[in-house]
């Protein structure tokens, strides 16, 4: 290794960067007892939550469903799934329904038209009956 005169002002310069840019042996000894520390804190945080979930553990192995409830829930969702399709029905029964009322509402009102779906509307004249396929007793006539 060769040494060389550097001047003092360019040498200023040079361990200013350095001391800027590393970090003095006690700040780093310090840097590592906080981290160390810090572990530490940690280490003691996760054997009270794994204590914590132990017990939590503990509390549910307690708790057995109950074979009663639990054919309550199962009969209250078998009822709101049949809820949903019934539901379902209707509102596409209905949506048919309004599709033929605009139907019949956008011809002319002396003509003749017949919309056949689900539920029938039949118009005659001016005389328009709205009747639904499958229900007992209806004849499909015009009122």
């Amino acid at each position: 290794m060769k040494r060389a005169l550097v001047p003092a002002r360019l040498r200023r310069v040079v361990l200013g960067w350095f001391d800027s840019r590393y970090i003095s042996r006690a700040d780093h000894r310090q840097d590592i007892k906080d981290a160390l520390w810090e572990v530490q804190t940690l280490g003691r945080e996760i054997v009270s939550l794994r204590a914590e979930v132990g017990e939590l553990r503990a509390q549910v192995e307690k708790v057995r469903l109950d074979p009663i409830r639990a054919k309550r829930w199962d009969d209250a969702h078998r009822l709101s799934e049949e809820t949903a399709v019934a539901m379902d029905g209707v509102l596409q029964n209905e949506v048919l329904l309004w599709q033929a009322v605009d139907r019949l509402s956008a011809g002319s009102a002396g003509s003749a038209a017949t919309v056949t779906s689900a539920g029938s509307a039949v118009s005659v004249g001016s005389a328009t009956a709205v009747t639904s396929a499958g229900l007992s007793g209806s004849s499909g006539s015009v009122a």
